[in-house]
Order: structure tokens, then C-alpha cells, then sequence
């Protein structure tokens, strides 16, 4: 009996891994610029790979570093990062009830690895799976690739920064690579008034200190969203 069960949740865990696979090509090479940024702004190699390790999270990541870099106050670049990963709040909340009766180990494991990709996975898979044991070796299968590729990936690169000319301007990749994910999300609206006004006001706003700017455009970005939808008469999904 315990062999079946171990033989099911391994299966489980291999399709969540193969499930995940194509989304690594978008990925690492994110994670490839996070380590030659991290050098290019005065982080060691070693600093680099450990902030990967400790903060698991790319655009707050880099900001982080700059604003270190930068000389911010802390509360400064903890309301920053908050921000950047506020949208993990409303994950946790998503998928917290498929994860009801695990462990509290089991529940920190499954916060640390949450990235976008782990959440959207993730979902389609606990849809078609039932019982924890066969959610989380699912979730794990499609969430530890992507943390160990981020993790190596992140080495590589700053160990490679250290040795590229900073007037090759790599990190110009990390906004396309944002863009690249924005953009699906742009399906109405407010999706496209909030996108333009946070867009226009962090821009215009770019040389206030500490990267405010990004505050700033985020705040703007919510209202103008907010407005839309209650102009188009938008109303809230029953839970």
C-alpha cells in the first residue's frame, strides 16, 4: 500500500516537473541578469548567490540591491519589496484551502518556493488532484526546478558579470522582461488604464530618490484601475 502511494505521489511530483520545463527558458535568463546586475552594482558573487537564496523573488531582488546600492533607509526598500510582491498576498490566499491539514514545515516550504509560474501550475494541477500528499508532490515538482534553476542560473551570471564590460547594459533585458509579462494580463479596460497611468507616473517620477518613483506609479496604477472598473460598472465576484 505504501509502495502504491509513493509511486503515485512520484508521478504526481514528475508531471509537475514537466509541466514546468517550457516556462524555464523564460526564466533563467532572468535569473542570468539578476546575477550579473547584482555585480555590476558592487555585489560579490558570493552576496549575489546568498540574496538569491534568502529572497527567492527576481524584481525584488533587483530593486532591493539598488536601493542597497543606492543608500535607502530600510523602511524605504521594505515598503519597496512589499509592494513589488504584494500579489503574493492574494496567491496565498488562492490556493491556501488545497494546503488545509498540512503541516506548518510543509506550508513555510510551499510559501518560500510560491513564484508566479508555481501558482498558475500549480492551480491547474490541484484541480485534477485530491488529498495533500498528492498536491504538494505536484506543487514541489513544478516549484523546486524552477528554485534550483533560479539558484544556479543566478551563480552563473554573476559569475560571469564580474567579467562583462558594464557598458554592454544588460540589465536594459530586466523592463523587456517585465514587459513580456505585463502584457497577456492587458485583456480590458482598467487592466490597460491601471498599466498606462502606473507606466506614465513612474516614469515621470523616475528621479525622485530611492526608486519612489516605482511607489509612486504602483499607487497610480491601482487608482486608475480601481476607476475604471467602477466606471465600466465592474462589480466583485461573490466568494
Amino acid at each position: 500500500m505504501a509502495d502504491n502511494q509513493g509511486s503515485s505521489l512520484g508521478r504526481d511530483f514528475a508531471a509537475g516537473a514537466q509541466a514546468v520545463l517550457p516556462l524555464l527558458l523564460s526564466v533563467l535568463p532572468f535569473a542570468l541578469i539578476t546575477g550579473v546586475v547584482a555585480v555590476q552594482l558592487g555585489f560579490s558573487a558570493g552576496v549575489a548567490s546568498a540574496f538569491s537564496l534568502v529572497v527567492f523573488a527576481g524584481a525584488s531582488q533587483i530593486v532591493a540591491m539598488q536601493l542597497i546600492h543606492d543608500g535607502a533607509p530600510l523602511a524605504i526598500i521594505l515598503l519597496t519589496v512589499a509592494f513589488i510582491n504584494l500579489r503574493f498576498t492574494m496567491y496565498s490566499a488562492s490556493i491556501a484551502p488545497y494546503f488545509r491539514g498540512a503541516s506548518a514545515g510543509w506550508k513555510a516550504l510551499a510559501g518560500y518556493l510560491l513564484t508566479d509560474q508555481a501558482y498558475v501550475l500549480g492551480l491547474y494541477g490541484f484541480a485534477e488532484r485530491d488529498g495533500i500528499g498528492r498536491r504538494l508532490a505536484f506543487y514541489l515538482g513544478v516549484a523546486l526546478p524552477l528554485w534550483f534553476g533560479w539558484q544556479v542560473a543566478t551563480v552563473l551570471g554573476a559569475t560571469l558579470g564580474a567579467r562583462l564590460p558594464a557598458a554592454w547594459g544588460l540589465d536594459f533585458a530586466i523592463p523587456l522582461t517585465f514587459m513580456a509579462l505585463v502584457m497577456p494580463a492587458l485583456r480590458d479596460a482598467p487592466s490597460w488604464a491601471a498599466a498606462a497611468t502606473g507606466g506614465a507616473v513612474a516614469v515621470a517620477a523616475h528621479d525622485l530618490p530611492w526608486n519612489l518613483g516605482l511607489i509612486a506609479g504602483a499607487l497610480a496604477g491601482i487608482a486608475a484601475g480601481m476607476a475604471g472598473a467602477r466606471i465600466r460598472g465592474d462589480e466583485p465576484e461573490a466568494p
